[in-house]
């Protein structure tokens, strides 16, 4: 049974750094990737980064968010990071990781068009001073 729990969350300052932490258990495939979503309060969910597990080709989804997030890719230990620079309250959101089985190049940023076949549950990130 495939897993995806979320943590790393909490309260920051502006101007502060974070690492969100994703753990996919019990995916037994390679052709994956793992994304990083959010949700700010009275928004729609935005995937903010992705990575294809099996080339560990990262994917963003403009030069703003690619400037200031970063995913990072632990195979053996199948977990997958997400270091977000200089925080600022408009980042305040809840944090979702979620896999996707058969990626193609960014696929894993589109979930309106591609889906995601598991989802975590999120954890919340509140960026104030």
């Amino acid at each position: 049974e495939v897993q995806v729990v979320e943590s790393g969350g909490g309260l920051v300052q502006p101007g502060e750094t974070l690492v969100l932490s994703c753990n996919a258990s019990g995916v037994t495939r390679r052709d994956y990737a793992i994304t990083w979503s959010r949700q700010a309060p009275g928004k729609e969910r935005e995937a903010v980064s992705c990575i294809i597990v099996s080339n560990a080709h990262a994917y963003y989804p403009n030069d703003e968010i690619r400037g200031r997030f970063r995913i990072s890719l632990n195979f053996g230990e199948k977990m997958v990071y997400l270091q977000i620079d200089n925080l600022q309250p408009e980042d305040t959101a809840v944090y979702y990781c979620s896999v996707q089985f058969n990626p193609h190049e960014n696929s894993c940023l589109q979930e309106k068009i591609y889906g995601m076949n598991y989802w975590g549950k999120g954890t919340l990130v509140t960026v104030s001073s």
